[in-house]
């Protein structure tokens, strides 16, 4: 994440005479610490700038009676700027000459973002700036520093894209394949399953010769049962007795 100034007719200049080449600097990077990987760039942009001495001068006002303020304003130099959206540029530009056509200010700072589109056929944002410049002119005609500030993605964004791809690994089951799954599973014949299907595993020979031994000891218990139930009353048990 980093920053780049661009100087336009004489700016770099203007700066060193009144001392400031410095503080632009230092002012510029501690935006960009600031605002890198945030959400609310507007608000946080306000209160950095009043914390660097750009906002509690008093000197705000493009227009007199009108409640159009800079962002920034320090020794004749107005701050103006979006880093939301590139296309904001037209408008500082604009907001900044009306100061410089007043004689309030010697120049002026756009901040703007470096992110656009990489589909985009109008090539680099470096190089659209200057020719954005070179094509406003006579119309934007004062001294002026366009920043460029590509502070990345949200943090929280990042996070959220990170665990998206991690998601995405691990491909989901679609409707059709838990179908198939579901259907595979039914035909798996479970103990239960064969038991009320009727089908059973071949048994081994020990457990063949049990069950021939259980079904013996069975037909021997009920032999014995029909023999009592035929046995006549009060018949003697045992051999008879000798007369």
């Amino acid at each position: 994440m980093s920053f780049e100034i661009m100087h336009f007719r004489g700016s770099e200049k203007i700066l060193k005479e009144k001392n400031m080449v410095q503080e632009i600097k230092l002012t510029m990077e501690y935006l960009n610490d600031v605002l890198t990987g945030t959400f609310h760039k507007s608000e946080l942009l306000r209160q950095a700038l009043n914390e660097m001495g750009w906002r509690n001068n008093g000197d705000l006002n493009i227009l007199d009676g009108r409640r159009y303020y800079y962002k920034g304003f320090r020794k004749r130099v107005a701050i103006e700027g979006n880093l939301a959206s590139y296309e904001y540029i037209q408008e500082a530009l604009l907001r900044l000459q009306v100061g410089f056509d007043k004689k309030k200010i010697d120049m002026g700072i756009v901040l703007v973002t470096a992110q656009r589109s990489e589909k985009s056929p109008l090539g680099s944002t470096k190089e659209l700036v200057k020719k954005e410049i070179e094509y406003l002119y006579p119309t934007i005609s004062l001294p002026v520093i366009v920043a460029l500030f590509d502070l990345g993605r949200p943090y929280g964004l990042m996070e959220e894209e990170k665990g998206i791809k991690k998601n995405e690994k691990v491909k989901p089951q679609s409707k059709k394949d838990k179908s198939e799954k579901s259907t595979r599973a039914s035909k798996i014949k479970t103990p239960e399953s064969l038991d009320n299907d009727g089908e059973h595993e071949i048994p081994s020979p020990e457990e063949e010769l049990k069950t021939a031994i259980m079904k013996e000891s069975q037909k021997s218990v009920k032999k014995k049962k029909r023999q009592l139930v035929h046995m006549p009353p009060h018949s003697p048990v045992g051999p008879p007795l000798a007369a």
